[in-house]
């Protein structure tokens, strides 16, 4: 497949594909930045873009929040009953909303400096296959050591605002492709002790706003910058997104309540190993 057969199908065919990719990869610790950039380079396919790329996300977002509807529910309750009785820990569901904001803030004013201030952020080495390939590896490194080393023992009332600074930082890392956001924020907090199915459940939790403003922004940008047919590719793709990412989580967190994640390690030393020996 190529993009000059059938050019017309071929687009909207890459963008149903590449939205599958984005969706199955985002909720894996995988990293499905660098798996929207290895699959064209694999193909002969031309690079999507960051644009292309971060507005998929948006199906993810919409996807987690559509999982996650009952819990977030809970979680709006919650967050207007900070304004009203004053108390960021009033219970559980107060704690998760202070963690989920305070977790984002790195991200965000991370975010922020890239767009303002690294304009060829898009064009740099960082989003390189040969940079993709060895953050995969050290990645698949620090899943494994957290797995060995990571206690496993605390449950999320034990969580202190020391695992939610590192929390916020090892997720800001994820604007690098091949980091992976939900395996460096897994990774993160199974070095903090946490168990592992509710350091699954946080990690998709902490992630909807990230995911969420990242995907809008750049769904803005094309918007702007493209017709209504052009911008059929993306919809098509954040479609396909919504419903892989629903798979994705699905399978995560019934996968990670028996297993540990070492079959997620093995497979990023392969892919990055794999990549450096085709440049």
């Amino acid at each position: 497949m190529s993009d000059e057969l059938n050019p017309f199908v071929f687009v909207y065919v890459k963008s149903l594909l590449l939205g599958i990719i984005q969706g199955v990869t985002e909720f894996l610790p995988i990293s499905s930045t660098a798996h929207l950039k290895v699959f064209p380079y694999l193909f002969g396919w031309s690079d999507p873009g960051v644009s292309f790329s971060a507005s998929l996300q948006l199906g993810s977002a919409i996807a987690i929040v559509y999982y996650f509807r009952g819990e977030i529910n809970v979680i709006i309750d919650s967050f207007l009953s900070i304004f009203k009785h004053r108390m960021l820990f009033k219970d559980d569901n107060t704690r998760l909303v202070t963690f989920i904001f305070a977790a984002n803030i790195p991200i965000f004013v991370f975010g922020l400096f890239i767009k303002l201030y690294w304009h060829d952020y898009s064009d740099s080495n960082f989003r390189g296959l040969f940079s993709i390939a060895i953050v995969s590896i050290l990645m698949a490194v620090l899943l494994a050591a957290s797995e060995i080393y990571g206690k496993r023992r605390k449950c999320f009332s034990d969580i202190n605002l020391k695992d939610v600074l590192l929390l916020g930082l090892s997720q800001s890392l994820a604007i690098f492709p091949g980091v992976s956001r939900s395996g460096i924020t897994l990774t993160s907090l199974l070095f903090s002790g946490l168990e592992r199915k509710t350091a699954a459940r946080l990690s998709f939790l902490v992630g909807i706003p990230a995911i969420s403003v990242s995907g809008l922004v750049e769904l803005f940008t094309i918007f702007r910058t493209l017709s209504l047919i052009d911008i059929l590719p993306t919809i098509i793709g954040i479609v396909a997104s919504f419903f892989s990412s629903i798979f994705a989580i699905d399978f995560f967190l019934k996968f990670v309540a028996k297993n540990n994640t070492f079959v997620f390690v093995y497979y990023r030393f392969i892919l990055g190993t794999f990549i450096l020996s085709t440049l």
